[in-house]
């Protein structure tokens, strides 16, 4: 945990519970409503009804319309009970909750003149949700039970537009992903802090077109994972699965096709119920997951053997074991308390852990190593004989806070939520700099007699830190101000404190390690950043019979709260006779984002949307703050800015993208529909690289805003809902991704090639023009289910070379297109049933027909991944088995349940 003084905190705390208080705002939903209207045989309405959530303190009674409206309803399957005197209970089984969407019901009541039984009907969730005004997927606990996935970027992977992490072309990083409505991204890179198991998810939401004005920090696309709740009685699950690589036969793949049994393991226990004061429930749920890379190395030699590569005699002194290259070690959980306990309001903790760090007791000073941590080695070929000298990859992330939620009414209530998210990674191969170890590997060295490109003795280097330490501010308050109108207004507020940098460096000097601590600005040490970001919005959701009109307007504020040189022209004041230049602080930036969206039913199944908004995300602080030390330029002469690599600048602002998107969506029958939906995204002030010139004509590289893309496509969707056990779904996905860069630091590598660095528009690289997901289910609930999915997609783009290390090149870039690939994972599932428990027993095959290539890298002299034209240049790369798809996997478990009758 990063340092920080604890009455700032506290005053932060206090300031910000004073604005959710007193200004009434609001935050992403993660809650549903019913709407439904009750009439007799004749069409009449019936008031006075009253309607309840079977196993729920949830329920509405209809009004002289018969209208009535359940509001704040957590995702999920439920049953509602309909009762009305002189008419027959009505009982509506598998009514689906989505978060932030209205169910709508029309139901009619039997009259009865003495007491009757009930009439059960079930829900039919209609196969296309007409009411949406942008593209979105709600992926419900049943549906994602059914999937061959693990966790939840991989059902993130499968909704149309998204290729590899990228939304519709955006570029990684501009996707906001939530748990429970609230943040989980990393401000350093804006990525996910978190990998959430599919056992902890009650329902996943994508948004991967436009979205509300309560989203923001985000251009590209919106996850929000609502996790499960406890429940009234006791429950609790178990999994175990293990599992290897198979793929016997398969020479190509460059690598040994022994299969190993037990390379992957996975343990996942959880458990929910009542704690019998206050109201309370509690939902646990703790993972143990190990896995071992395909990629097998054998320890020959030790980092600190001393072979003389000169005179090519060996020393080597491992114990000759096989082991993986790449492997990972994790543990994870959740932890989450509810009480119900007062009549109007609900409050809730919740825990989410991915590695749990060592922590101190508090008074006592002492420290405490759970040995939780996860960790991970890259797999890198080179160190085949030499595994050890590989660095480690530790990473821990914790997510916890307080969630209040008070009604007002019936139709109104208010959210409030605190959080903090924890992250901490590292990288090195010894955790101290001084270990003596360093000094007796060296650096790593090959001998290309012995194997080539293969790494014989030595260590990586590499020393890296970042942790971050986020306090977030949330709150709520949502009417219904109108039988039509809900409204919701909201802030914001984020106390990020982000460190990162080099714990210690290591450099080379006259063949000795030498060490730098704290030596800026050649080898600066770990460095604290604390930024601020801001945002409010109003949002206005307007539900007539005819159109629905989601209407809202978002503002975002940033302050870097750090200094910048007021004269680039003379950076370091180190040349003389010219302006001084001082350090001067960074510009709050505040922006306005206007956002719109509209569903036009045009009969009882079909409907058109628009939708149009501006979204606006500030860049990575690992991309603001990273060598951002302008003394580093102070003995800079013309010619040699490129070896300074590109200055950091916190003073960039905001990276801005208008989306719009136009679609129709028709329900063919009751099983069946079809959605498609075209968009276009107009991307400006992306980080990119500017030339800053000097006063003595010498040049430097720093990030500002200049790069600039667009994107245009359309996406086709056919749902086919469950009928008899069958049940279908196929996506396709049409699109063209263009910009000046694919990464900020592209045009400075141009320029350091001796290529035009001026701005042009060529594919991104995930520039994916064909992307096809279906999927194929067989289910008989209680006893089997089947599973398919299949993946298919056009090669992404690559620029070609005509000569041998860069010569003679000088075409396009990213002129050639890849090949295409498909890949089909499978999972099937019986269930069973013994002493009261349901024991469901599993497989699951990925890549089951063991294909090499699916987006993956190609050699630029050919375009394929499996020959060059160049051999001898490309020996390592045609020798690595890293370059290819990883092979089939199959994984066997079984999974045991018991659930309160």
């Amino acid at each position: 945990m990063l340092p920080r003084s604890l009455i700032r905190i506290r005053l932060a705390l206090l300031a910000t519970l004073t604005l959710c208080f007193g200004a009434s705002t609001a935050w992403a939903g993660i809650t549903g409503k019913i709407s439904g209207r009750l009439v007799d045989a004749d069409g009449k309405p019936i008031a006075a009804a009253t309607i309840q959530l079977v196993g729920s303190k949830l329920g509405a009674y209809s009004d002289v319309e018969g209208r009535y409206t359940i509001f704040n309803v957590p995702p999920g399957t439920y049953e509602l009970r309909i009762k009305r005197l002189g008419f027959s209970t009505l009982v509506i089984q598998e009514v689906v909750i989505s978060a932030d969407q209205t169910t709508t019901l029309e139901s009619e009541l039997a009259e009865a003149l003495i007491e009757a039984e009930e009439v059960v009907i079930t829900a039919e969730r209609p196969p296309v949700d007409l009411k949406l005004t942008s593209s979105q997927s709600n992926v419900t606990t049943e549906e994602i039970e059914l999937l061959p996935v693990q966790n939840l970027q991989e059902i993130v992977n499968l909704q149309a537009g998204v290729v590899e992490g990228h939304f519709r072309g955006g570029r990684l990083g501009e996707v906001q992903f939530q748990v429970d409505g609230v943040t989980i991204n990393n401000p350093y890179d804006n990525s996910s802090s978190m990998s959430l198991d599919r056992s902890l998810l009650q329902e996943v939401q994508v948004i991967s077109g436009t979205f509300d004005a309560e989203y923001g920090q985000a251009m590209s696309g919106v996850v929000n994972a609502v996790l499960k709740d406890g429940t009234d009685e006791f429950e609790w699950s178990a999994e175990a699965f293990t599992g290897a690589f198979v793929f016997p036969g398969n020479d190509k793949r460059l690598t040994d096709d022994t299969i190993r049994p037990g390379g992957i393991q996975n343990y996942q226990l959880s458990a929910s119920g009542p704690l019998h004061f206050a109201d309370v429930t509690y939902f646990l749920s703790g993972r143990r997951y190990v896995f071992d890379d395909y990629v097998v190395g054998t320890r020959v030699f030790l980092p600190t053997d001393d072979s003389d590569t000169q005179s090519h005699v060996f020393q080597p002194s491992g114990d000759g074991d096989e082991v993986a290259l790449g492997f990972s070690r994790e543990w994870s959980g959740v932890a989450k308390l509810t009480s119900r306990h007062f009549e109007s309001a609900k409050l809730s903790y919740q825990m989410l852990w991915n590695g749990f760090p060592p922590f101190r007791i508090l008074g006592v000073g002492k420290r405490i190593d759970l040995g939780l941590e996860n960790e991970s080695r890259r797999s890198n070929y080179a160190f085949r004989f030499n595994p050890d000298g590989l660095s480690k990859q530790t990473t821990s992330s914790i997510s916890h806070g307080l969630d209040w939620t008070q009604t007002f009414g019936r139709s109104t209530f208010l959210d409030l939520s605190v959080r903090q998210n924890i992250f901490s990674y590292e990288d090195f191969a010894y955790d101290s700099v001084s270990d003596p170890r360093y000094d007796r590997a060296g650096e790593p060295d090959e001998d290309l007699t012995y194997a080539p490109g293969a790494i014989i003795e030595g260590v990586e280097l590499t020393r890296f830190t970042q942790k971050t330490d986020n306090y977030i501010f949330k709150s709520s308050l949502s009417s219904q101000v109108t039988a039509e109108h809900q409204v919701k207004v909201g802030s914001e507020l984020q106390l990020p404190g982000v460190e990162f940098g080099a714990p210690g460096h290591l450099s080379l000097t006259g063949g000795e390690l030498t060490r730098h601590f704290n030596e800026p600005p050649g080898f600066p040490p770990v460095r604290d950043y604390f930024p601020r970001f801001a945002s409010g919005f109003v949002q206005d959701v307007v539900e007539l019979p005819d159109l629905i009109v989601r209407a809202g307007l978002r503002t975002d504020y940033f302050d870097a709260r750090a200094l910048v040189p007021s004269d680039p022209r003379n950076p370091a004041n180190a040349i003389s006779g010219a302006p001084k230049s001082i350090l001067q602080k960074t510009t709050a930036k505040t922006v306005w984002s206007p956002r719109v969206g509209v569903a036009y039913p045009i009969e009882d199944r079909a409907a058109v949307h628009f939708s149009y908004g501006h979204f606006y995300q500030y860049p990575s602080l690992n991309d603001l703050f990273s060598n951002a030390d302008y003394e580093v330029l102070e003995n800079l002469q013309a010619g040699d800015g490129g070896k300074y690599g590109v200055l950091g600048n916190p003073d960039v602002r905001p990276e801005q993208t208008v989306q719009y998107e136009i679609g129709y969506k028709h329900a063919l029958s009751d099983d069946l529909g079809i959605d498609i939906t075209s968009f276009y995204k107009d991307i400006r002030d992306l980080l990119g690289v500017e030339f800053v010139t000097t006063y003595t004509g010498a040049e430097y590289y720093r990030f500002t805003n200049t790069d600039f893309g667009n994107v245009f496509g359309f996406t086709t969707s056919v749902d086919h809902r469950r009928l008899g056990p069958f049940s279908a779904s196929v996506d396709y996905t049409w699109q063209q991704a263009l910009g000046n860069a694919s990464d900020p630091r592209e045009t400075a590598t141009r320029a350091e090639a001796g290529e035009d660095p001026r701005p042009r528009l060529a594919p991104f690289d995930w520039d994916q023009r064909h992307t096809l997901n279906a999927t194929l289910s067989l289910q008989k609930p209680g006893e089997y289910s089947v599973s398919a999915i299949l993946r298919a997609a056009s090669g992404q783009p690559y620029t070609p070379i005509i000569g041998a290390g860069g010569f003679g090149n000088g075409l396009i870039e990213n002129s050639g297109r890849k090949p295409m690939g498909a890949i089909v994972d499978l999972r099937a599932e019986k269930s069973l049933s013994a002493m009261g428990k349901s024991i469901n027993v599993f497989a699951r095959i990925f890549n089951i027909f063991d294909a090499r290539y699916f987006n993956g890298s190609v050699f630029s002299s050919t375009g394929s991944p499996d020959y060059s034209r160049f051999p001898k240049e490309d020996e390592l790369r045609l020798l690595d088995p890293n370059r290819l798809y990883p092979p089939r996997r199959i994984e066997i478990g079984i999974r045991l349940r018991l659930e309160a009758p």
